[in-house]
């Protein structure tokens, strides 16, 4: 029997292309529309990966050839109607009201945790609170008074340094904004190679971001930085004596 012919998968030959700030905040961030006609202001649906959210249209449609790397880009669903818009103006009334009362409980309940985002969903009734800390929190008391005070849904998100500085975004000391907040789409860890094994307190400063991680540009240097963590040098462990036999 001949064998089966698989079918390849088809791409097409252009994509439109808008600048989008996911809910208003951070960087611009390059979407994939079907409507050529939205245009810089326009309120947008957009297809996250866990979740719908929305965010405001800032660069104009522009057409560019595809490239198959241009599926991990967020989709644009659809322009923001009337009834859309009145939901967006909601969920940013809540997340604002969110974030004040938020900071005020973490400063009554002593919690050791930085705020970053609050934001809701249109999937579901809910208000997601991400944040970064050093050590484990112990959120039950926080959830429970923000439920109480929101009636909805709460989730806790805790998030790297690095998602803090991609969300926020930034120009860091060569004069350009943030990589992780203009182009990467996922983090990957930095490993000093050839460096010896010293703390990160004694690299130069100018190799760390405002993150305060090694930079994710370091990545371009093959020579001296890797994906790859070292192999740590075996362990030296004490010989058990064997019983003398007579």
């Amino acid at each position: 029997m001949a064998p089966e012919i698989e079918d390849q998968e088809t791409y097409p030959e252009e994509v439109i292309i808008v600048g989008v700030k996911v809910r208003d905040w951070g960087e611009v961030k390059k979407t994939r529309t079907e409507d050529p006609s939205i245009k810089i202001g326009d309120w947008v649906l957009l297809d996250l990966e866990t979740d719908h959210s929305f965010g405001k249209v800032y660069l104009p449609p522009q057409h560019f050839p595809f490239t198959p790397p241009m599926r991990a880009m967020c989709a644009i669903i659809r322009k923001a109607n009337d009834e859309d818009e009145r939901t967006i103006a909601r969920q940013q009334r809540m997340a604002q009201e969110g974030h004040a009362y938020c900071l005020e409980l973490i400063e009554t309940l002593r919690l050791k945790m930085k705020l970053v985002e609050v934001f809701g969903s249109f999937l579901r009734r809910s208000l997601t609170f991400t944040y970064t800390a050093d050590e484990r929190i112990d959120f039950r008391q926080l959830v429970k008074d923000l439920a109480r005070q929101f009636g909805c849904r709460i989730e806790m998100r805790q998030i790297s340094t690095r998602e803090e500085a991609g969300r926020i975004s930034g120009v860091d000391t060569c004069g350009l904004v943030l990589c992780c907040s203009s182009f990467l789409t996922d983090f990957k860890p930095v490993y000093p190679r050839g460096r010896g094994e010293g703390p990160m307190g004694h690299m130069d400063s100018h190799r760390i971001g405002v993150c305060g991680r090694l930079k994710c540009c370091l990545l371009y240097e093959e020579e001296d930085w890797t994906l790859t963590r070292r192999t740590p040098p075996a362990l030296i462990r004490p010989v058990r004596r064997q019983p003398q036999t007579s």
